[in-house]
């Protein structure tokens, strides 16, 4: 691992992804962590020892949501694994307590709850759905503990106790309409979703934006609770209404009944253009990417993106979870957690949480499998929008790639 100190933020590159011999400054982070003692790097009685350091992971092991949060559970996994292997953080090795939210919002509040106060984790790696999000976020707050979000979301929040690690609506909601307007000539729409808070704040912005400065129409809206199978009527409306386009954010385990029907309905990217801001690779290998190919998605990762790093980090994620395994745009936000977090933590030389954030931003990850990121004052991350073309294999051809976008969580106009 190689990490610089540059204008107070660290680049770094994680294990398996560096070449080369390990640089002073890791040698005396190193060197600080071995001798440390807990009580000098914790003053707060979170659960840090001489030589351990105990997270939580809070995510939806079982229920409709399991196909989405099972990648984000891996992938922080391996980073953990990752961090261990080259010496910890402060000297320190990560242990991990799991919890699973069961696809289930105030189960999500009462295990995060139990993190915090039970077992004192020095940080959280968690969540999903913005409800989810929405159901911990009180007890982060009054407890003062520090969540690493992974899911892109709708923006409109910012705490002090959460780091997104995803991208916000300025992100991929508004980047994306822009350019199927641009590459499509499209002025129609028809917005569909899952029944609560993303997909429905996701598509209030999305309307403000289609008419207020795309200058085009919403020609339908619908939304169906989490877990629904049944689309028929819907799709008989989109063939009636004949959208330019069929925006979609339907999540979870919805995905695979949704597709696999627009397909046997005829509804195929020959007849009708379809952007979605939910199905990841993740979903697509439910859903199969012959009952979704030629239709887009939006997002800011892909795992077809070719450079060395995230070949890299694909090659361990296959080594460790098999070779059929996929990696989605959630999964590698949910890997940037850990890596994030250990870099504020060698920053402020403390696992207190207070420290932590305060030395969060600036924190630079230059080589991410995304490429590069930056956490922002905002405790958003600077990312790319990107968008991709699904793929029979169930795999995304990339087809536009933005510059970096700056997080803007509360966009005028949009609130």
């Amino acid at each position: 691992m190689d990490l610089m100190i540059t204008r107070g933020t660290r680049r770094f590159l994680p294990p398996g992804l560096a070449k080369g011999a390990a640089t002073l400054s890791l040698i005396a982070a190193a060197v600080f962590g071995q001798f440390a003692q807990a009580a000098d790097v914790n003053t707060t009685g979170l659960a840090v020892t001489d030589t351990t350091v105990t997270v939580g992971q809070l995510h939806s092991a079982t229920g409709t949501m399991a196909i989405s949060e099972t990648g984000s559970i891996q992938a922080e996994r391996l980073a953990i694994e990752q961090i261990n292997a080259s010496g910890g953080i402060l000297g320190r090795q990560i242990k991990v307590i799991q919890e699973d939210g069961a696809s289930d919002w105030p189960t999500f509040a009462e295990k995060a709850r139990k993190l915090l106060v039970n077992d004192k984790v020095a940080t959280v790696f968690g969540c999903w759905t913005s409800a989810s999000r929405k159901a911990v976020l009180p007890v982060f707050e009054k407890e003062n503990g520090l969540l690493y979000y992974p899911t892109f979301y709708e923006g409109l929040e910012q705490s002090k106790n959460v780091i997104y690690t995803g991208q916000e609506a300025t992100q991929q909601i508004l980047a994306s309409l822009d350019w199927i307007a641009k590459e499509k000539g499209a002025k129609t729409f028809y917005l569909i979703g899952s029944d609560y808070i993303w997909p429905r704040t996701s598509m209030k912005i999305a309307r403000k934006h289609i008419e207020n400065v795309l200058h085009g129409t919403v020609v339908g809206e619908d939304y169906y609770p989490l877990g629904n199978t049944q689309f028929g009527s819907l799709i008989n409306k989109v063939k009636l209404k004949k959208p330019d386009v069929v925006f979609a954010a339907v999540v979870g385990g919805s995905n695979v009944a949704f597709y696999k029907q627009l397909k046997a309905a005829g509804v195929t990217a020959d007849k009708q253009t379809l952007l979605t801001l939910s199905v990841t690779e993740d979903e697509l290998l439910g859903i199969g990417g012959e009952n979704m190919a030629g239709f887009y998605a939006s997002m800011k990762y892909f795992q077809s993106l070719d450079n060395p790093a995230n070949k890299a980090f694909v090659a361990a994620f296959k080594a460790k979870y098999g070779a059929n395994s996929v990696i989605g745009d959630v999964t590698q936000a949910a890997y940037l957690g850990p890596w994030l977090w250990k870099a504020a933590v060698e920053k402020a030389g403390s696992f207190d949480v207070d420290k932590v954030v305060a030395a969060s931003p600036g924190i630079e990850m230059t080589n991410a499998p995304e490429g590069y990121v930056k956490i922002h004052d905002n405790h958003h991350l600077w990312s790319k929008a990107r968008i991709g073309e699904v793929q029979a294999d169930g795999q995304f051809k990339v087809v536009h790639e933005s510059e970096l976008i700056e997080p803007n969580p509360f966009p005028k106009g949009y609130q």
